[in-house]
């Protein structure tokens, strides 16, 4: 499994972003037992909940801070609870490593009577500066998997956009548009799935273009407008069913 090999730090930079939670925890509403579907080191677990992990990484596993919830081996497209076992079932930046994200999906509304998704549309990967100028391998990575609107439909969830804050404390694929010199550190990328999966070539080509973008000062010049936002629309979305 791909986090087998590339979870070992992704502790160290992916935390949960506070603004980010505050959408994902809204649309838990008064939900009182939460089943978190490819939990990770357990990023935005609420604490204020009855909270069931489910991983299929050991490294990933053995991340998991003392205290925090429970954690069960085991895939989202083979979930081991009954149904409706659980008021909602979560997931957060996961889905797009799973082998059948739909199938994964309708599991999760098995056992949850609210299923909550925080994903990615690549409907529009040019978007961001970083796969139009740099990485256009990227839309590559999507090929033959489901779009967002099919991921939608599969269980009846409506889609809302998730604006990433220029200063975002997690440290995801986007996280950095503000702050283009953090892709340039090998701890940054390191905690980032898509590096792993576009290869070392492909990684130091966009590294080394990036840099002497910076230096030259195109790079500001092309994202001048980008400079002065809060917060940015990049494709990510939370799917709440």
């Amino acid at each position: 499994m791909l986090y087998d090999t590339i979870g070992t730090t992704y502790a160290v930079t992916r935390r949960t972003e506070p603004r980010i939670a505050e959408q994902i925890w809204a649309a838990l509403g008064d939900a009182r037992t939460v089943l978190n579907v490819g939990a990770g080191t357990g990023s935005y677990e609420p604490t204020d909940r009855d909270v069931t992990a489910v991983e299929p990484s050991a490294v990933m596993r053995a991340q998991r801070p003392a205290g925090s919830a429970p954690v069960v081996a085991a895939t989202a497209e083979s979930l081991p609870f009954e149904d409706q076992s659980f008021d909602v079932a979560m997931a957060v930046s996961t889905t797009h490593h799973w082998p059948d994200p739909i199938a994964g999906l309708r599991e999760m509304r098995r056992v949850a009577r609210r299923v909550v998704v925080f994903t990615y549309d690549g409907s529009d990967p040019d978007q961001f500066w970083l796969i139009r100028d740099y990485l256009p391998e990227f839309a590559g990575l999507a090929a033959g998997r489901p779009s967002l609107d099919e991921q939608a439909r599969a269980i009846g969830a409506r889609v809302e956009p998730v604006l990433i804050p220029w200063d975002c404390a997690d440290g995801l694929f986007e996280a950095y548009w503000r702050r283009p010199e953090a892709y340039l550190e090998e701890d940054v990328r390191r905690g980032v799935s898509v590096w792993a999966r576009v290869g070392p070539d492909v990684e130091r080509r966009v590294v080394d273009g990036l840099r002497g973008d910076l230096a030259s000062g195109l790079w500001a010049e092309r994202n001048r407008d980008l400079l002065d936002l809060d917060a940015a629309e990049l494709g990510l979305r939370l799917l709440v069913a």
